[in-house]
């Protein structure tokens, strides 16, 4: 699995590491939510239907694959990383085969994100990063966590001041 560290063997020698954030963990929610109610169903047809071999171990199987594909969908979480340093944007993800999405922040030529009300209330947003007349890897990041925060420190990259950005980045504590 890629721990944190290993996803800064991606940064040059040359660019500093600004911001490193996982996306919201409220992507988890649907995946959780499926996987209890399959797990109830299973624990229903377990107390209701006569009692069977061939039923026991059905149920047994397909529990296990349920829990087998909600652990697998937490793992990508997990390993799936939003990088931001002074040149560029990357996403990281992806366990067996691994992704990389990057966009230099020279290119980029607007910024905007977007809050619906469960964003708001969960803490996320979508980050929309456009560049001058082409679709780049990495356009638009969904369930960005702290969107005021990352949008501020990515504008003062983008557009702000070189050397009052330098001093700014430095005092804020990295994530």
């Amino acid at each position: 699995m890629l721990a944190p560290r290993e996803i800064d063997e991606y940064i040059l020698p040359t660019e500093r590491r600004v911001i490193r954030v996982r996306v919201h963990w409220s992507t988890l929610l649907w995946d959780m939510t499926q996987t209890a109610l399959a797990l109830g169903l299973l624990v229903a047809i377990q107390r209701y239907v006569p009692a069977s071999l061939v039923l026991d171990n059905l149920t047994w199987y397909a529990g296990l694959v349920v829990v087998v594909r909600l652990t697998i969908i937490v793992m990508l979480w997990w390993v799936e990383r939003i990088v931001i340093t002074d040149k560029r944007v990357m996403l990281s993800t992806g366990i067996i085969t691994h992704n990389i999405g990057m966009m230099p922040l020279g290119k980029v030529t607007d910024l905007t994100f977007r809050r619906t009300l469960t964003g708001r209330m969960m803490g996320y947003g979508t980050m929309v990063i456009e560049s001058a007349g082409q679709i780049q890897a990495l356009n638009q990041i969904d369930f960005m966590p702290r969107p005021e925060e990352i949008y501020e420190a990515l504008a003062e990259l983008i557009f702000g001041d070189k050397k009052q950005t330098r001093s700014h980045l430095l005092s804020k504590p990295k994530r």
